[in-house]
C-alpha cells in the first residue's frame, strides 16, 4: 500500500455549482452557495462535491470543456463584480434572470456573463491591475496559453487542427504576432480567470469555515478542442496534422454492457515520462488547491486505457488496452501533494489485475449502491463495503433513486426494498418524505464505508426528472436546478439523527 490518506467517517452531498438557486439564470459563486453550505452543515454534511468547475463542452458537460485549468466563466457573479465597483448597482440588477428556476439557463448565462465581464474588464483600477499581474505570475505556465487560444477561437469557426498552420503549429513568430493583435482579447480572458478564482478562494474559505469541505472532481481524459492540447501537442497521440492517431473508450462496465466510444484524445505517456509528468503533477496540483479532496475519474486509466484506432471509431472495432502510467505518476502526485485526500472512480469496468492496482494503491475507492441489485455477487452491494471505501446511492452519471427504482423490474425492486427494511405500500410516493429513498439512505448511513455521498435530490426524494446526466447523449444534460422554495423542504432532522446514530459527523482524512 502507498500511503495514501482515507476519511473520517462521515457524510456529503453532492451538487453542482450550476444546480444552485441564483438570480442569474444558473447557479453561481453567489451568496446562495454560502447558504446552501450552511442548510448542509446543519444537518451534520461535512463534505460538498461539486462536480468539475472548469468550463463546459459540447452538451454543457463539465467533463470536458476548453482548459483543464481554467475555470467557468459563468459561476462568476455580477453581485461580487459590484462590491468591487466594476458594476453598478442599476448594471448588476440588469444581469438578472426572469425565466423559470428549475433549469439552468446556458444560452441566457453565456450571453449574460460575455456582457457584464467586458463591462467590469473596461474599469479595471490600478490595484485590480496589480493583482492581476501577481496572478499572471502565479498561474502564466498555462494562462497565457488559455487566453490566446480562447481569443483566436472566438475569431475563427473552425477547431483549432484546422487553423492557418503557423498558429496551428505554433510557430513562434506567428504566436507573437497574434498576442499583439489580440491583445485586448487576451488581457479580457486573464481577467476573466483571475476575477472566476478571486470569486472561488473567496467562497471557498466562507463554506470550510462553515465546516463544509469540498470535492472536486478531476476528469481523466480532455477534449481534443482544448487550449491544453494545442499548447502541448506533443504530450498527446496525434499524427503530423495534429489529428488523433486514437480515441478514448470505456470497455464494458456497470454504465454499459458494450464498449463506449468517449472519442477524446490519449495522452502520450511515453512522452510525458521523459520531464517527469510535469503536465500531470501541475495540473493535479492545481485541482488540489481548489478543493479539499479529489475523485480521479476514470481511474482505471492510471493502470490502463482503452484506445480505438481513428478509423474504428464509429463501431469501436479492434480497441485495445494499452499501458498507463501506473504507480510511476501517482507517486509522484503523492509526493507533490502529500496531504491529499483522493477518491478513485471505480464502477466495476477493472478487470483482476487492474483491481489489484487499485487496491495496491490504498486510495478509497467508489461504491455505488445501484449498482449493487444485477443479480450479480457485487461490490456494490451495501454488506460488501470495506471501510477505505467511499459510498454512493448514485453519481451524477445515474438516475436519481426514485427514478431508478421505477425503472426496476418487479422482482428486483421488491429484493431492493426488502434488503433496506423498506415495509408497506407506497414505494413510489416521492417527494422529502418518500419513504422508499429514505430507507435505501439509512442502509448506507449504516455501511462501513468511511464516506458517504448522497446526491441532494436523493435527500427530496426526486423521480428522474430530476437527473444531471444521461451518459452518450448531449441534449438536456446539466440543468437541473434546485430553487430555495424547494431546497428548504429538506428533512433536516432526519438526516441529523441518522448522521448522529450512525457515528458520521467527523471531517477532513485519517
Amino acid at each position: 500500500m502507498s500511503g495514501f490518506r482515507g476519511f473520517a467517517r462521515s457524510a456529503g452531498v453532492t451538487l453542482g455549482i450550476f444546480s444552485l438557486p441564483s438570480e442569474y439564470g444558473i447557479g453561481c459563486f453567489s451568496s446562495d452557495a454560502e447558504a446552501f453550505a450552511e442548510l448542509i452543515s446543519d444537518m451534520g454534511f461535512h463534505w460538498w462535491q461539486i462536480l468539475p468547475l472548469t468550463a463546459p463542452g459540447a452538451g454543457n458537460s463539465p467533463y470536458g470543456g476548453h482548459s483543464a485549468f481554467a475555470g467557468n466563466r459563468l459561476y462568476v457573479c455580477p453581485a461580487a463584480l459590484k462590491e468591487q465597483g466594476l458594476l453598478s448597482e442599476s448594471e448588476a440588477a440588469a444581469c438578472k434572470y426572469a425565466g423559470e428556476p428549475y433549469r439552468a439557463d446556458y444560452d441566457f448565462a453565456r450571453l449574460n456573463s460575455e456582457k457584464y465581464l467586458r463591462l467590469a474588464f473596461s474599469r479595471l483600477n490600478e490595484e485590480i491591475s496589480e493583482d492581476i499581474r501577481e496572478f499572471e505570475r502565479r498561474e502564466g505556465d498555462w494562462l497565457f496559453d488559455y487566453a490566446l487560444f480562447m481569443a483566436l477561437a472566438a475569431d475563427r469557426s473552425t477547431c483549432w487542427w484546422r487553423w492557418e498552420e503557423p498558429l496551428k503549429y505554433r510557430r513562434p513568430d506567428a504566436l507573437e504576432a497574434a498576442m499583439w493583435e489580440y491583445k485586448d482579447d487576451v488581457d479580457f480572458y486573464i481577467f476573466e480567470q483571475y476575477e472566476f478564482f478571486r470569486q472561488w478562494d473567496i467562497l471557498k474559505k466562507k463554506i470550510n469555515k462553515r465546516g463544509v469541505d469540498i470535492i472536486g472532481d478531476m476528469p481523466f481524459y480532455l477534449s481534443l478542442e482544448s487550449a491544453d492540447v494545442w499548447a502541448r501537442p506533443e504530450l498527446f497521440q496525434l499524427d503530423d496534422n495534429m489529428f488523433p492517431r486514437a480515441i478514448a473508450g470505456v470497455p464494458p462496465s456497470a454504465f454499459s454492457k458494450e464498449v463506449q466510444v468517449l472519442g477524446n484524445v490519449l495522452y502520450d505517456f511515453d512522452n510525458m515520462r521523459k520531464d517527469g509528468y510535469r503536465w500531470w503533477r501541475r495540473r493535479t496540483s492545481h485541482c488540489l488547491r481548489l478543493y479539499d479532496a479529489l475523485v480521479l475519474d476514470h481511474f482505471r486509466g492510471f493502470y490502463n486505457y482503452y484506445a480505438i484506432p481513428v478509423c474504428d471509431y464509429l463501431t469501436a472495432a479492434n480497441g485495445r488496452l494499452e499501458e498507463g502510467p501506473g504507480e510511476e505518476l501517482l507517486s509522484l502526485m503523492r509526493e507533490d501533494n502529500k496531504n491529499a485526500l483522493f477518491i478513485a472512480e471505480d464502477l466495476g469496468d477493472m478487470d483482476e489485475d487492474c483491481r489489484k492496482f487499485i487496491l495496491s494503491e490504498g486510495i478509497p475507492t467508489m461504491r455505488v449502491f445501484q449498482f449493487g441489485f444485477d443479480g450479480t455477487p457485487s461490490m456494490h452491494i451495501p454488506y460488501r463495503y470495506e471501510p477505505n471505501t467511499v459510498a454512493y446511492s448514485g453519481t451524477h452519471d445515474n438516475n436519481t433513486l426514485l427514478g431508478w427504482l421505477y425503472e426496476l423490474g418487479d422482482s428486483t425492486r421488491d429484493y431492493v426494498l426488502e434488503y433496506c427494511g423498506f415495509q408497506g405500500a407506497g414505494w413510489g410516493a416521492g417527494g422529502p418524505n418518500c419513504g422508499s429513498t429514505k430507507a435505501i439512505v439509512k442502509t448506507l448511513m449504516m455501511s462501513s464505508s468511511c464516506l458517504l455521498v448522497l446526491p441532494f435530490q436523493d435527500l427530496l426524494g426526486y423521480g428522474g426528472d430530476a437527473r444531471i446526466n444521461v451518459p452518450g447523449t448531449l441534449e438536456g444534460n446539466w440543468t437541473f436546478r434546485l430553487p430555495y422554495h424547494l431546497m428548504a423542504t429538506v428533512d433536516r432532522d432526519f438526516y441529523h439523527n441518522l448522521i448522529s446514530v450512525y457515528g458520521r459527523r467527523g471531517r477532513g482524512g485519517v
